[in-house]
């Protein structure tokens, strides 16, 4: 993977983990760093499943491989806000 290539996953990252915390309903009580880095492994794995599924690359938008992402950062989002809680 070149820089461009890691500078992009960041970013992605970045919105989806946002787009993820959206999705997740009332407060949660994690920081915007661990919503990041939630995202950014998100979209990393999300990336890798869509891959494997065989619908990273579309023609046009992969709205299916964006679905993939979202709803794993929002699985993570749920499971680090729970995991903070119980502290």
């Amino acid at each position: 993977m070149e820089i461009s290539g890691i500078i992009s996953a960041i970013v992605i990252g970045i919105v989806i983990g946002v787009l993820g915390r959206l999705v997740v309903p009332g407060r949660q009580h994690i920081g915007i760093l661990w919503t990041i880095l939630v995202g950014i492994v998100a979209a990393l794995i999300g990336s890798a499943i869509a891959a494997g599924i065989g619908v990273a690359d579309t023609n046009g938008i992969d709205w299916i491989e964006w679905l993939i992402q979202i709803g794993l950062a929002a699985l993570g989002v749920t499971a680090l806000d729970r995991a903070k809680a119980r502290r």
